[in-house]
């Protein structure tokens, strides 16, 4: 295929039916209609004398071309964006831009929330949307463009992404600063004898991580209230004898009025990551964004 007898914006539609596979949403992303976008999708795969997507039920699959071509593409159409922009800089206190950051409620509450303040004092034009955290749909979210920065642990920052680790974290005991056992250090058969509350993100469990660790050591915990996010988790704590196994971080925040203690085992320890998609790697605004977060006292 001779690049300079073709239009870039039908690469530009490869590359969001690449991440949408879906002639229907990648119309809609790119403002067209969907026959238009069918028309599209028909020119690139005579000029590529392939399917490039094959229909399969409600989605569509990549052909081995397809695949081949998908991460060059998305490179090269970055790499594109960055030239284009080189230049027009990007200036805080005056830009308008929107920036989507997604994290989960702690990440937000310890990590993004401290940052904004300073962030409207520098670039007061500038808009940010906190949005949750959907495990299932970060790396998605990323090449859509909906998100612009993930926040979120090692484990679950998506393989294809750029990124740079914030802090590492650790888990600590804590319980109300009243609470009726005392502030001495807990043992192990205390820790298991006392009523806890545990964050299961995927709503409604009873075990976790901690409970794991109990399980190898031959032990276990009575889990008394089951809550969706730690968030919820702390004003159960500060008004009532439950305990609970808690991030550090949040734990120990100031505004946070808990007692918090170390684990009487080993606490497991993660890194938490900021993460974005390789196109945005070079863009000035995202790169302002990205070193005012990590900069803004966030290494522990």
């Amino acid at each position: 295929m001779d690049i300079r007898q073709q239009d870039i914006g039908l690469l530009m539609a490869l590359d969001v039916l690449f991440a949408e596979r879906n002639v229907t949403r990648a119309a809609a992303r790119m403002n067209l209609s969907q026959p238009a976008m069918s028309a599209q999708l028909a020119r690139l795969r005579d000029l590529f004398g392939d399917p490039l997507l094959i229909p399969s039920g409600r989605t569509m699959i990549l052909t081995s071309r397809a695949e081949a071509l998908k991460a060059p593409l998305s490179q090269a159409l970055a790499d594109l964006s960055a030239v284009l922009q080189e230049g027009q800089g990007f200036y805080p206190f005056t830009s308008a831009r929107v920036f989507c950051i997604a994290a989960s409620d702690y990440v937000h509450r310890t990590v993004t929330l401290p940052a904004l303040s300073w962030l409207a004092k520098t670039a007061p034009k500038v808009r940010i949307a906190l949005l949750p955290l959907d495990t299932a749909r970060s790396w998605h979210a990323l090449e859509q463009g909906k998100v612009d920065l993930l926040i979120t642990s090692d484990r679950l920052t998506p393989q294809d992404a750029k990124a740079r680790r914030l802090y590492t974290e650790s888990f600590v005991f804590a319980q109300r600063m009243a609470h009726p056992r005392g502030t001495c250090l807990p043992s192990l058969d205390e820790f298991c004898s006392l009523d806890h509350v545990l964050v299961s993100p995927e709503s409604g469990g009873f075990k976790g991580a901690t409970d794991e660790q109990l399980d190898a050591l031959g032990r276990s915990r009575n889990v008394a209230v089951s809550v969706p996010s730690f968030l919820l988790a702390l004003p159960l704590l500060q008004t009532s004898d439950l305990v609970a196994v808690l991030p550090k971080r949040l734990a120990q925040s100031p505004d946070v009025e808990l007692a918090a203690f170390p684990l009487p085992f080993e606490a497991v320890k993660f890194d938490i990551m900021l993460s974005w998609h390789p196109r945005s790697d070079k863009d000035s605004g995202h790169k302002w964004l990205r070193d005012s977060i990590f900069d803004k006292d966030m290494r522990v």
